[in-house]
């Protein structure tokens, strides 16, 4: 993978979102500081992914080509670089704090490399941390400073050119499952496109979907894909707890399949021409036309609609509560405050937004991707918001990029490089 500039030799930045249902890429143009525009869009349909994880490499590596080459035709321009989102390999989070001495001087590139590497030691030794997870094949994703302090003062964004004694950082380490991480790697390099930076869903998702005021006073971002529903709660503008629960949108059509005998595709759009997940009293005698698995397509069972809501609704119930478990076990539920945003192509099914908040007992609403230009209506909603977070996480990235050469990587398992590289690229 390929961590130098996020931008290709175009001057344009690229987002490639390989999901469970569709892969999607957006070619935008950054420049000036200003909000992403974006000038090319190409999407597929995915069926070689499941839960997030590739299990088909020849499937996905041909959406991903035809996914490009429409995102490459209407923008009239070639990339070779792009920023790729991750939902399968099921992302870990672990926070690690640690102190280091800087004896009165100003804080320095040094400073905060060394307290990083520190902060790697103390996880490893004391928790089972970053690098006991990469050498039990995790992979590191990301390595995040979420706070710094100086001499007990807390609060402070960045300490460089600061003065104390004590130099205190918490960081927030991301790991997923090293195979998984491979194979999506691998698709995307066959397809001739160099990655320049993997981003796990929901933190893409809340990049491009939150307002400023929600990421200071904490909120938790739910990601529903197809095959899995991540979340992240971010606090004070950082993102500083991540998870994942193998259920999607796609587990709701199968529901429908299976529990109404009719074939997949049919299954789809039952659900979403008719599907509510809100507790309604449907009149049992409003029915839809249903097919039936085997038999020819003018033979039609006539369904009470109620039917398909009872279907729909214990599935996503299911989801919630795991959600609302996840985040009660990580102990981040309070942390992350009252608010909720639904993002992810499931989110949009009717009386999502309500279920969800009885359930979590939160205020919900939809996001939407509101940091980047040029959407049209129809790829302007929720299903798109990772898509276009990975758009402002390039931007910001190629922004905050130091005007000096990069420093040489070491080997691919040098960790406490790679974290400092982190380090850098996030401030």
């Amino acid at each position: 993978m390929k961590r130098g500039t996020t931008k290709n030799r175009n001057g344009l930045i690229a987002a490639l979102d390989v999901g469970s249902s569709k892969v999607c890429c957006f070619i935008a143009k950054a420049e000036g500081g200003a909000r992403p525009r974006v000038i090319g869009i190409g999407q597929q349909a995915s069926h070689g992914v499941k839960a997030g994880a590739v299990i088909d490499m020849e499937t996905t590596e041909a959406a991903i080509l035809n996914a490009v080459h429409a995102a490459e035709q209407m923008a009239d321009e070639r990339i070779e670089r792009v920023v790729v989102n991750l939902s399968g390999g099921y992302p870990e989070s672990s926070s690690v704090g640690v102190e280091v001495a800087i004896d009165g001087h100003e804080v320095g590139d040094s400073d905060l490399d060394r307290a990083v590497a520190r902060s790697h030691e103390f996880g490893s030794n004391e928790f089972g941390g970053a690098k006991d997870q990469v050498a039990n094949g995790r992979q590191l994703i990301h390595a995040i400073p979420t706070c710094y302090s100086i001499d007990g003062s807390r609060g402070i964004r960045d300490p460089r050119g600061m003065c104390g004694e004590r130099l205190a950082v918490s960081m927030h380490f991301i790991t997923a499952a090293a195979g998984a991480v491979r194979n999506l790697l691998n698709c995307v390099e066959r397809c001739h496109l160099d990655v320049a930076g993997l981003v796990v869903s929901p933190y893409a998702s809340g990049l491009s979907s939150l307002v400023d005021d929600e990421t200071e006073l904490g909120v938790t971002v739910i990601d529903m894909g197809g095959g899995t529903t991540t979340m992240a709660v971010f606090l004070e503008g950082k993102v500083i707890y991540t998870d994942v629960v193998p259920v999607g949108g796609i587990h709701v059509t199968n529901d429908i399949a299976r529990g109404l005998a009719t074939p997949v595709t049919h299954a789809e759009r039952l659900k979403a021409l008719y599907g509510n997940a809100a507790a309604v009293s449907a009149d049992e005698t409003e029915t839809i036309e249903v097919p039936q698995v085997g038999e020819e397509e003018t033979s039609r069972q006539q369904v009470p609609r109620a039917k398909l809501d009872q279907i729909i609704r214990p599935r996503l119930e299911e989801t919630f509560e795991l959600v609302r478990a996840r985040l009660e076990a990580s102990g981040f539920e309070k942390i992350a405050g009252h608010r909720v945003v639904l993002t992810g192509g499931a989110s949009q099914l009717t009386g999502v937004r309500e279920l969800a908040a009885a359930v979590l007992d939160k205020q919900v609403r939809l996001g939407r991707p509101s940091r980047i230009l040029g959407l049209a209506e129809a790829t302007a909603g929720p299903a798109y918001a990772t898509c276009a977070g990975l758009l402002t996480y390039a931007a910001t990235a190629e922004a905050a990029r130091p005007r000096r050469a990069e420093p040489q990587s070491g080997k691919p398992g040098d960790l406490i490089g790679r974290i400092g590289f982190w380090l850098r690229e996030h401030f």
